[in-house]
């Protein structure tokens, strides 16, 4: 595994409604939180979200392609949603390596995602491992 204690990467994603669409389909959740306006209005959220899968999946795209890369999956996850996603909103995923397990290609990995107010919306801690082709 080719990262170090402290290394950092990011990456951001625009959440759309035909994104909410796209992972309703996939996973089933047609919560009326991300479809009906009605709804969500009387609720303390008061407009459209994201499902939290939309958020969590910048993260399995940033440990993927990003740090430590190709070849990587979460072994754990630990972590918040502390502010909803609403559609629309710009998110940047920020991950920290916190530890790296010599020799084994695993590492744990503080997260950190913010809202284009800079609002943190999801805040954790992973631990990850690295697969590599024989």
């Amino acid at each position: 595994m080719n990262i170090s204690i402290g290394q950092t990467a990011r990456r951001t994603l625009t959440v759309t409604a035909e994104m909410v669409q796209a992972y309703a389909e996939i996973t089933g959740d047609y919560n009326p939180l991300h479809f009906d306006e009605s709804f969500t209005a009387r609720t303390r959220f008061g407009r459209l979200m994201a499902q939290g899968g939309i958020t969590t999946g910048v993260l399995h795209a940033l440990v993927a392609m990003d740090m430590p890369g190709p070849g990587t999956v979460f072994t754990r996850q630990s972590w918040s949603f502390t502010q909803p996603v609403y559609i629309g909103d710009t998110v940047t995923a920020t991950a920290t390596a916190l530890r790296v397990h010599t020799p084994k290609p695993m590492a744990d990995l503080a997260f950190v995602v913010t809202n284009q107010h800079g609002e943190t919306v999801l805040e954790g801690e992973a631990s990850v491992y690295q697969a590599t082709p024989r």
